[in-house]
């Protein structure tokens, strides 16, 4: 079956806009699939591949229950997890080349979630009113492209035709050349590895990713700053990394404390859960991240902070909170079945917690180590280093236990 362009919004107002689309990718020789996610009446220039009913059904009403109710929320809900249903079947199906929508916040929402139902890799462009502010609710984790329309997507005009017709060029040209490139990537057998890091542990994961590139892996490497944290766990989920070097898990701080880079509750256990090797450090457990110094929370007035640059501030963690981190990385680490190991630098977890740098400190990581050597199960090897976490040996002890870990039969393979 030949891989289409799926195009899903509203073809009671956006008809129009939807045509010209359609017509310019089909121009450019890439057929199109279109899903109708229109509420208030039906379509009048052209009929859809998949109905509104279609959708609405998907999502738990029919859409003459949506008129009738007359409620925008409920309806926008009901179509938003009917498109993510929909377009997931049209993946399994093979159909999906890539996706492009268009809208204001109710159509940005609507089309953003059949995106982020998509794997990672499938081209996925967003033309929205909103996509010069707070992207991240629409994004997510996913690698979806959003365009920002200038003008309201309300009828063609002179920039209208020029913004949909590069986002329709767009889409076309990563079609055509992810087509193009399959038989190369099918002939790319390199094993993926995901490494966190930080600005604070960069020495350390650099000098992991070049050794583990001169052994011939492939590596991608992850900012820890939530959304980082996040994306690497979705692409272990998704069976695109095969092993882990988790050498800054500096987000736990950040779910535990409250600062802004947490990556939610679930961090820490993807890898453990498809049980592919994984090496975990403490990089950065010394702080927490803030904005400005204006958007910390008065409640930590009194705390030790350090200026990382304008736009960002850190907090040294606690004693009590050291202990508190140690406890839930061993307990994450304990409940998955992955090969693992634990490494812990003694002498500080990142740049700004050795001697006499700003965060140093030897309570803390004291509280840090028996937090997790209390708790770790016993078959789980523990390695204590006499060095920070970016002296070069304990780069090299990583490196070296991952690559032994990857020689090792993944469990349920």
């Amino acid at each position: 079956m030949r891989k289409k362009a799926i195009l899903i919004g509203a073809l009671d107002t956006k008809g129009q806009e939807y045509l010209f689309v359609k017509t310019m990718l089909e121009a450019c020789g890439v057929a199109t699939y279109v899903v109708d996610t229109g509420i208030l009446g039906e379509p009048l220039l052209f009929q859809p591949d998949v109905t509104a009913d279609e959708v609405a059904r998907a999502g738990g009403a029919s859409i003459e229950e949506l008129r009738r109710l007359n409620d925008r929320g409920t309806a926008v809900a009901v179509m938003t997890r009917g498109a993510a249903e929909v377009v997931t079947v049209l993946e399994a199906q093979g159909l999906v080349g890539g996706i492009l929508g268009m809208g204001g916040t109710a159509g940005t929402t609507v089309a953003a979630s059949a995106m982020q139902a998509l794997p990672i890799g499938v081209p996925k462009l967003l033309v929205s009113t909103v996509a010069s502010g707070n992207t991240r609710p629409y994004v997510g984790v996913k690698d979806i492209m959003m365009m920002y329309s200038v003008v309201d997507i309300a009828g063609m005009n002179r920039l209208s035709r020029r913004i949909l017709s590069n986002a329709a060029y767009a889409l076309a040209g990563m079609i055509q050349q992810q087509e193009s490139e399959q038989e190369l990537a099918e002939s790319e057998n390199k094993t993926t590895i995901g490494i966190t890091m930080f600005g604070v542990t960069t020495p350390c994961a650099t000098r992991v990713r070049e050794k583990l590139e001169a052994n011939g892996f492939d590596l991608l490497v992850f900012h820890a700053t939530g959304t980082g944290g996040q994306a690497m766990e979705e692409l272990v989920k998704a069976g695109y990394i095969q092993g882990v070097a988790d050498i800054t898990t500096t987000e736990l701080a950040d779910e535990l404390v409250g600062g802004i880079f947490t990556a939610g509750s679930n961090r820490l256990e993807a890898s453990g859960a498809a049980g592919i090797p994984q090496v975990v450090s403490v990089g950065a457990l010394d702080m927490v991240n803030f904005g400005p110094p204006e958007t910390v929370p008065d409640r930590f007035k009194d705390r030790l902070f350090y200026q990382h640059n304008p736009t960002t501030t850190l907090m040294r963690t606690t004693v009590s909170e050291n202990s508190e981190l140690g406890r839930i990385l061993a307990t994450k680490l304990n409940a998955g079945s992955a090969p693992t190991v634990v490494v812990f630098p003694k002498a500080g977890v990142s740049l700004l917690d050795m001697d006499s740098k700003p965060f140093e400190g030897k309570e803390q990581r004291q509280a840090l180590y028996d937090g997790i050597k209390q708790n770790l199960r016993s078959d789980i090897l523990l390695i204590e280093l006499e060095h920070d976490i970016n002296h070069p040996a304990v780069a090299d002890i990583i490196a070296d236990q991952l690559l032994q870990l990857m020689q090792q039969p993944v469990k349920g393979s």
